[in-house]
């Protein structure tokens, strides 16, 4: 068992390698057509409901004023779609996770190529329900797959159990994981390095979860991606060069999603990914707070341009919340380990199997 962990650890940190050095080859090419055809971020000056937003356009004027390319989450794709593809493709644990990253970035994609090249009202990129829509049936199907093509009916209560949900109330699970990740992981998106940070270490934790439980090669499709996110940082240290823009958030976010489920994992993401509650949280009530007592609860959100405009340099912001969420990430970990989220993943799909047959010979 030990030889058999370690050189599947092994392989997971080949590709894990193989991640960075493509990614880091391809870094130059993005940049070459980035800094050619201009792919500028445009600011964002108007919240989701309108409103303008002074504080953050202040924040960021200096940033803005120079050359500062998006959509650089390409890289990530690409490089993380031909390693999965040529080295680690397997129905049972990365065809879902990939396609939740690729389908992710499609729509993160469309939103940076409308904010790059659009003009007017339209140039701040997809409207806000459009977007939700897409991922929404994104995370939709990918839901229906786990339930009906892979059989995943439960879903694991640490410390509690397995609790029988249904297709529908999987497959609605299963969506809501891959909406609210991405969602967060795109909000988070906002200072040199601190979604990949944060997206690094939750694919970390995910991936050594997924090690504990047997699933090799869904670790080593979380390693890949943490791969490429270490090339991203290497190249996004203030002052960044470039913006992963929402074709690298919302593909994070989608993966991680999914990942989070294929380890039956869901209820460790907000211990996991509790920064990305925070980020997520604090922007919606933010919201709330406006809508309800016509006064704003934080100088400006999420709470990376609270901290910002209370003083915080951008690099201490990065870096404690780094620290935080890496010391969340090992107590998720733990928790997969002492909540019963850690098993056999292999006698958990015969276990499916089985119930699924007991359950076709009831009905007859």
């Amino acid at each position: 068992m030990a030889d058999t962990i370690n050189n599947e650890v092994f392989y997971g940190l080949i590709l894990a390698m193989s991640g960075f050095l493509l990614a880091t080859f391809l870094t130059p090419i993005y940049t070459h057509f980035a800094y050619k055809y201009k792919f500028w971020k445009k600011q964002k000056k108007t919240t989701m409901t309108g409103e303008a937003l002074p504080v953050m356009t202040k924040l960021h004027a200096k940033k803005f004023k120079r050359a500062f390319p998006t959509m650089a989450g390409i890289i990530g794709v690409v490089a993380v779609t031909l390693v999965t593809i040529i080295c680690n493709l397997n129905r049972e644990q990365t065809w879902l996770p990939l396609l939740g990253f690729v389908g992710g970035s499609f729509v993160g994609l469309i939103d940076d190529l409308i904010n790059v090249f659009g003009s007017g009202k339209g140039a701040a990129g997809l409207r806000a329900p459009v977007k939700f829509a897409m991922i929404t049936g994104l995370g939709l199907f990918l839901g229906w797959w786990f339930a009906v093509k892979l059989g995943w009916t439960t879903i694991a209560v640490p410390f509690i159990g397995d609790v029988q949900v249904g297709t529908i109330g999987m497959i609605l699970i299963f969506a809501f994981a891959v909406v609210a990740t991405s969602n967060a992981v795109n909000i988070s998106d906002g200072l040199d390095g601190l979604a990949g940070g944060l997206a690094m270490l939750a694919y970390g934790a995910y991936g050594v979860i997924a090690l504990l439980q047997g699933q090799w090669m869904l670790t080593a499709f979380c390693l890949t991606v943490v791969g490429w996110l270490l090339s991203y940082i290497w190249f996004n240290v203030p002052p960044a060069r470039f913006m992963m823009g929402d074709t690298g958030s919302f593909a994070i976010g989608a993966g991680l999603g999914v990942v989070a489920m294929m380890t039956d994992a869901f209820f460790l993401l907000p211990i996991i990914g509790i920064l990305f509650v925070l980020e997520a949280g604090s922007s919606l009530i933010q919201i709330f707070w406006k809508k309800v007592f016509k006064k704003k609860l934080f100088i400006s959100a999420p709470i990376h341009h609270h901290l910002e405009a209370t003083g915080w340099n951008e690099a201490k912001i990065v870096m404690r919340f780094w620290v935080i969420a890496g010391m969340f990430a090992i107590i998720g970990i733990f928790l997969a380990a002492q909540g019963g989220i850690v098993r056999d993943m292999k006698q958990q799909a015969l276990w499916r199997n089985n119930n699924e047959i007991t359950s076709r010979s009831d009905d007859a």
